[in-house]
């Protein structure tokens, strides 16, 4: 398990939220089937990708509510649509890992167990999200899509 580190640029992006504690996965559904059969209403669409969003408030306290959101990046935001909103990913460094497969919580749990403590890195306050591409294949085993892990150097 080895990422890619780089730093990326703000990321303008428009989409539907949500609330969910861990263990809600019912409720990552939901939001997705609210947002892609509204997706084509977003003018200003970058690309094809989609972004799942996850913003937590303690990402340690996993017993506390989090965001989620469903979005699709954008160029600027004009003409947003109703029941919409707006949410800007502000720059950073990220730790990206191809995850292959349909068990997400998989994959995040060797990331925070595995790689995590023995990376140098630490966990960002910045969200953690997921670019569903070409290669997602949604529910399918040979899915495939880059999951973004917030992360700063840990200076001793």
């Amino acid at each position: 398990m080895t990422p890619k580190i780089i730093s990326i640029s703000e990321k303008k992006l428009i989409g539907k939220k949500s609330t969910m504690r861990h263990g809600e996965y019912g409720k990552i559904i939901a939001l997705w089937k609210q947002f892609m059969p509204r997706k084509n209403e977003i003018k200003a669409l970058i690309n094809t990708e989609l972004i799942a969003i996850q913003v937590y408030s303690n990402f340690n306290a996993m017993d506390k509510p989090f965001e989620i959101r469903a979005c699709a990046e954008v160029s600027n935001f004009e003409n947003i649509p109703t029941e919409m909103e707006t949410f800007t990913i502000p720059s950073g460094d990220y730790a990206i890992f191809l995850h292959k497969g349909i068990n997400a919580s998989e994959t995040y749990q060797k990331i925070m167990t595995e790689w995590l403590p023995s990376s140098g890195y630490k966990i960002d306050n910045r969200p953690h999200f997921q670019v569903m591409g070409a290669k997602y294949i949604n529910g399918s085993p040979d899915s495939e899509e880059d999951f973004y892990v917030p992360v700063k150097l840990v200076i001793n």
